[in-house]
């Protein structure tokens, strides 16, 4: 079943989660912000995109920017800091057959769910 770490305040998130409904598969919604995966999930989840958590964070978001910027965290602090604030987890996240992609390109969705 496909996997879809959703914010629904988010226009990528919303298109992403509408083009997986169009293509009829079997689906479900993580509201990642109201249910804030693990640690352990989260590290999880980096295995499956292939990713450093830095890469996974939203450098942008008022709250990186006041208190994580130009501090030299570890792997676990960073995964640390998106558990402790959800909303610096890139979005939308989807998983699908042990694998996960960031969502925010529609084409690479369409390869991905193939």
């Amino acid at each position: 079943m496909i996997q879809i770490y959703h914010n629904p305040r988010c226009g990528k998130s919303r298109n992403c989660l509408a083009f997986v409904e169009d293509t009829k598969q079997e689906y479900e919604i993580i509201p990642y912000l109201t249910e804030t995966p693990s640690f352990d999930d989260l590290k999880e989840l980096l295995k499956k995109l292939n990713l450093k958590p830095a890469e996974l964070v939203r450098t942008k978001e008022k709250i990186w920017i006041e208190n994580y910027k130009g501090k030299n965290l570890t792997e676990d602090e960073t995964i640390q800091a998106m558990v402790d604030n959800p909303i610096l987890i890139e979005r939308p996240i989807v998983v699908k057959d042990g694998k996960a992609i960031i969502g925010r390109d529609l084409d690479k969705v369409a390869s991905f769910l193939d």
